[in-house]
């Protein structure tokens, strides 16, 4: 791979940015393979691989693998995340009250990243908004929080422009903006078919945009966290002084300078460059919403139709973890269990987006029996007393492929399908036959594939 020599002019006078050590990670140097550990399903399979020194739960990994055969993937048990990433975590430590109930927006949160990994610092009473304008990625963003097991989150498919609605509601709003890319070239050298100064540029207009349409949706004190995965000052350093003249934002020292073990900080923010730091290029900073602009009236539409009836709770008793603590509602046949304490936010947000995702999806009420949805599979609230049927990693990969296998001396009727003692999704097992009911979406092809 040949770094563009443009790119090279652009960064010479960026503060810790070295020319031949530059071109030498890049044209010499191997990308490394990181995970980070979902913390609420914590499996000691990856406890002997080096740590990301900047994340409480980032890994490295020696080699990379198939994870799409690994059932602890599909489990939830991990993330694959770029390690730079994960630097999102020491500016939230650093930035915001996480002892605190917040409510966060993940403006472009797909593939699920920075969602997860906000998800696993925040209180369980707090609430994060995940959004991604895109459908398809909407969709497996969704997926990817399903797997995480928590209740805490709302998955949304909408532009940003239409969080100018939700004025002063969120504590954080934190923005992985789509940016040029150059910062992940070394992971993928194609980038540098589409990398040029006019690029850039546009780039650097979108994310403005952005941050416009969604800045009003950021209560007054509020954090912004802004992120990049490009090399270039037109979409990180130059941000920096456009935010703070156009929203008179308070841009935030960056602090915490012992984590990256030569880190480098450009003008207040954090820069991490590959001949630096183990991981790709990465740039981030943080803003406090000093002033709040007018405010405007919310419509929140219908009151949620809760159905916490003493029947639908003793059913769900059997199901769900200190039951009592939670709340439900019905819509379309379809059970979500939720937090008390996020009733009105959700009854405003379903009224106002596109809801991919909330809370956690029971399933359906049948002549009073309950059937399971995958959501509850995953989740971190599903009761000890479901009945689990552990796997072999052979036959926890026919079921992800939903193949056919025979299990030996097992209960009838539902049955947790676990992994290493996680979970993998439903079957229920009949005298004569299991029905595998692995969401069809998501089965995984067999590895001769």
């Amino acid at each position: 791979m040949k770094v563009p020599q443009t790119l090279i002019n652009s960064l010479q006078n960026i503060q810790g940015f070295n020319e031949s050590t530059f071109i030498k990670a890049h044209e010499n140097d191997a990308s490394p393979t990181s995970i980070r550990i979902n913390p609420f399903k914590n499996s000691d399979f990856f406890n002997d691989e080096a740590p990301v020194i900047w994340s409480d739960y980032g890994k490295y990994l020696a080699s990379r693998s198939d994870f799409s055969q690994n059932p602890l993937f599909h489990a939830g048990t991990f993330f694959v995340q770029e390690a730079s990433s994960m630097y999102l975590e020491q500016v939230l430590k650093n930035t915001v009250d996480l002892s605190q109930d917040l409510k966060v927006l993940d403006l472009c949160a797909a593939p699920g990243g920075t969602s997860t990994l906000i998800a696993s610092l925040l209180t369980p009473d707090s609430l994060l908004i995940c959004n991604d304008v895109i459908q398809n990625r909407s969709n497996n963003l969704s997926d990817n929080l399903t797997k995480w097991g928590t209740m805490n989150t709302i998955v949304t498919n909408n532009d940003p422009k239409d969080f100018m609605r939700l004025f002063g509601f969120f504590d954080v709003l934190v923005i992985d903006a789509p940016s040029s890319n150059s910062g992940l070239m070394r992971k993928d050298p194609n980038i540098l078919k589409e990398w040029s100064d006019a690029n850039v540029l546009a780039w650097s207009l979108k994310q403005k945009k952005m941050i416009s349409d969604a800045w009003s949706s950021l209560k007054q004190g509020g954090i912004l966290i802004y992120s990049t995965s490009s090399y270039s000052k037109e979409e990180n350093e130059e941000m920096v002084d456009w935010i703070e003249t156009t929203f008179n934002a308070e841009h935030l020292t960056a602090k915490n300078t012992d984590k990256l073990g030569g880190e480098i900080i450009s003008e207040g923010s954090f820069r991490l460059f590959p001949d630096h730091v183990k991981g790709e290029g990465f740039f981030i900073t943080a803003f406090k919403k000093k002033s709040s602009e007018k405010e405007v009236f919310i419509r929140s539409g219908k009151p949620i139709k809760n159905n916490n009836r003493r029947t639908e709770r003793e059913i769900f008793r059997n199901w769900i973890k200190d039951v009592d603590d939670h709340t439900w509602f019905e819509k379309n046949g379809d059970y979500f269990l939720i937090k008390p304490t996020h009733e009105h936010a959700i009854n405003l947000i379903q009224f106002n987006f596109n809801l991919k995702k909330v809370g956690t999806k029971i399933g359906k009420l049948s002549n009073k029996d309950l059937i399971p949805d995958h959501e509850l599979a995953m989740s971190i609230f599903l009761s000890e007393k479901t009945n689990k049927v552990e796997l072999s990693t052979e036959e926890a990969n026919k079921y992800l492929r939903r193949e056919d296998f025979v299990l030996e001396e097992v209960i009838k009727g539902w049955s947790l399908m676990t992994f290493k003692g996680f979970g993998l999704g439903w079957a229920k097992i009949l005298p004569n036959r299991i029905n595998n009911y692995y969401p069809k979406e998501l089965r995984i092809s067999s590895k001769e594939a």
